[in-house]
């Protein structure tokens, strides 16, 4: 049986979000107005950036926005302009993620992306990192390769956990001795499948939701990057919630 790692990218590889790039390329190319940013995102955005929001809530709001705004829009250019996203940030990763998909590869390890971003832009990136398959959410086009408005998403626990399994069934993978890199709580069960699960920079979800488990705590761990530092933690070391531990302390 093979060996393999199953990766989430948005926050795992990639230290942002490949949908809010691809939203200022559609914005640059024309796809989708300027004033959808202004009217409908940028609060969520700027509550982000200053640390007064959450960034899940932003990224609801962006992929509510962003498939509205795509409906009638041609898949062949979709993927063009996918194309340029990940040629100008391909490479804006974690560089413990980086090194992870380099020990892979020369093990000889299967290597799996499983991704919420668009299909059109997860293709891409996984052809740019030469891996074994990929899956992201599927946008379904119309008879005349228009896409419709329809999506199969690939950002939450339950779909990973059903794309883990078909990987395993159709590649062998002996999941006991495999890996599996996520960051939020979306990657939950796709950690909780493998032998070797590692959690990179988690959010506090995914992390109580670690905690709470004890098989899976025992066999997790922690990956944190700051600067040029890469902390291995274990999943119980002592953490704080900044936003509640602030307020709570007049920070």
């Amino acid at each position: 049986m093979n060996i393999a790692a199953f990766f989430d990218i948005d926050g795992t590889i990639y230290r942002d979000s490949l949908m809010d790039k691809n939203f200022r390329k559609l914005i640059k190319h024309e796809v989708i107005p300027e004033e959808v940013w202004h009217r409908e995102v940028k609060e969520s955005y700027d509550l982000w950036k200053k640390r007064r929001g959450n960034y899940e809530d932003y990224l609801d709001m962006l992929t509510k926005v962003y498939v509205e705004n795509l409906i009638g829009a041609n898949m062949d250019y979709l993927y063009f302009l996918g194309e340029k996203t990940i040629t100008d940030y391909y490479d804006s990763v974690y560089r413990f993620s980086r090194n992870r998909i380099k020990f892979h590869k020369n093990e000889g390890h299967m290597i799996f992306f499983i991704s919420g971003s668009p299909n059109f832009l997860v293709d891409v990136l996984a052809n740019k990192y030469e891996v074994t398959d990929f899956r992201g959410t599927f946008y379904h086009v119309d008879e005349n390769n228009k896409f419709n408005g329809k999506i199969d998403r690939m950002w939450d626990s339950e779909s990973k956990n059903r794309v883990v399994l078909e990987f395993k069934e159709k590649y062998n993978v002996d999941l006991s001795k495999s890996y599996a890199y996520g960051d939020t709580i979306g990657d939950y069960h796709m950690l909780k499948l493998v032998g070797n699960p590692i959690a990179i920079n988690p959010n506090s979800e995914l992390l109580d939701a670690i905690q709470e488990d004890r098989e899976l705590a025992n066999k997790t761990k922690v990956a944190v990057e700051r600067k040029d530092l890469i902390y291995i933690l274990n999943p119980d070391v002592e953490t704080y919630n900044f936003i509640e531990f602030a307020e709570n302390n007049n920070i």
